[in-house]
């Protein structure tokens, strides 16, 4: 409701401004519904009707609503401005399928941010406590997990926040709320922008011969954690000089182009730097040098573009131009739910199917299960065997390499308690 109230503030504070003071005909009203302007006696006014009404409805219809000046002032207000402009009252069957349409939503992008969660926490869990996994290859790869933490953990937030308080509530939002939804945005921009640095990293790591990472790396950590804020914090000041009421979570269609422009920067940096790697990685794999058949060249083509599509947010560019009013379901479903799954798809790409990755948990998982079995073995050993420091191997070598001479003087002296 309170994108209703905040329309029906700019609709009044418009018709006030634009009023005439006339002494003959009728001069213009706001009659709290709609804005209606001077007219002369006898004439018949048309205006479309108010944006707020379509909130109602799915029908999205131009309509218009029509009033007479008479003699006797403006005809009596007895118009059905609900009817007239499409929303029924009693239509209950109609409203009950889109609150269960968004209902369905908001679940499928809840499942979907858990499973990325959960995933991220592991993948992230992974990278961290392997030593031999550390590089800055994938320390980019743990910061861009981290930024879709970030994403899921602000939308978990956000929905309690909106969803956990009531509408006058929300509509008279205090810092808390407003802080909630600065954070939430933060965490959106932020994967965007760690999203590009993987490109930035893989295209310069396929077109420089020699670059220094760890120079490039405070680059890539500014570029990913430092230009978000600095959106963020324009449209902060712009939405505070404004005195925009609410919780702040309306998409206005000029102060949020401060936050979507930076995000359509990245998407189309990422997506002219995706052409740009599949032409790299196309010739290098045409190089004579490499040797390799022509299927198998397609073959490892195609998983680069699998691994490429996911990692640059290409999915995004399908409705980045969209205008932000027209919510339509594909875009709700395409944005909210399978959007919800993508750092779980990039985890899967970047850690879990990654061949560096497995051989490292295998042979960790190999050592622990030897270690294992050699500790299980030890204790139905002699006391000997294992007090004197040295593991199981080194005393077989040991007793391998010790000459005949010392093995018999040995048992000499096992046996002569026994004499």
């Amino acid at each position: 409701m309170c994108d209703i109230e905040r329309e029906l503030n700019k609709e009044k504070e418009a018709c006030e401004a634009q009023m005439e003071n006339k002494t003959a005909g009728c001069t213009g009203m706001w009659d709290k519904i709609a804005c209606w302007p001077s007219a002369d006696l006898g004439a018949e006014v048309t205006i479309p009707c108010p944006k707020y009404l379509f909130f109602f409805s799915g029908d999205a219809q131009p309509r218009n609503l029509s009033k007479t000046c008479t003699a006797d002032g403006w005809t009596p207000v007895s118009i059905d401005y609900t009817g007239d402009c499409g929303y029924d009252p009693n239509d209950t069957v109609n409203h009950e399928v889109q609150e269960s349409f968004y209902n369905a939503v908001k679940v499928g992008y809840t499942v979907g941010h858990s499973v990325s969660l959960v995933s991220l926490t592991v993948g992230v869990i992974i990278l961290c406590v392997f030593r031999k996994l550390h590089c800055t290859r994938n320390y980019i790869h743990i910061h861009l997990f981290v930024a879709f933490i970030l994403k899921a953990v602000t939308v978990f937030i956000k929905d309690v926040v909106l969803f956990g308080v009531g509408e006058t509530m929300k509509c008279q939002a205090t810092v808390g709320c407003k802080a909630v939804m600065v954070f939430f945005h933060y965490g959106i921009m932020a994967s965007f922008f760690w999203l590009l640095v993987e490109g930035l990293y893989l295209h310069t790591l396929l077109a420089v011969s020699f670059f220094s990472e760890r120079k490039y790396f405070w680059g890539y950590i500014l570029i990913g954690w430092g230009a978000p804020p600095v959106f963020i914090a324009a449209w902060v000041i712009t939405k505070a000089c404004l005195n925009d009421p609410g919780c702040w979570d309306i998409i206005d269609d000029t102060l949020w182009w401060i936050i979507k422009t930076p995000i359509l920067v990245t998407i189309l940096v990422n997506f002219f730097l995706f052409i740009r790697i599949i032409r790299i990685l196309r010739q290098k794999m045409n190089c004579p040098d490499i040797g390799r058949k022509e299927s198998h060249q397609c073959s490892r083509l195609a998983k680069s573009t699998l691994l490429l599509i996911p990692l640059f947010g290409i999915n995004y560019i399908i409705f980045a131009f969209l205008p932000d009013h027209i919510q339509t379901k594909g875009r709700l479903v395409f944005d909210l739910i399978l959007g919800s799954f993508q750092g779980f798809v990039v985890v899967v790409l970047y850690c879990f199917l990654n061949g560096e990755v497995q051989a490292e948990i295998k042979r960790k998982w190999r050592r622990w299960t030897l270690q294992r079995f050699l500790g299980a073995d030890t204790r139905y050993q002699q006391p000997s065997i294992g007090s004197n420091g040295n593991n199981f191997s080194t005393q077989i070598t040991v007793t391998i390499r010790s000459s005949p001479a010392t093995r018999r003087a040995s048992e000499c002296r096992e046996h002569l308690p026994a004499i």
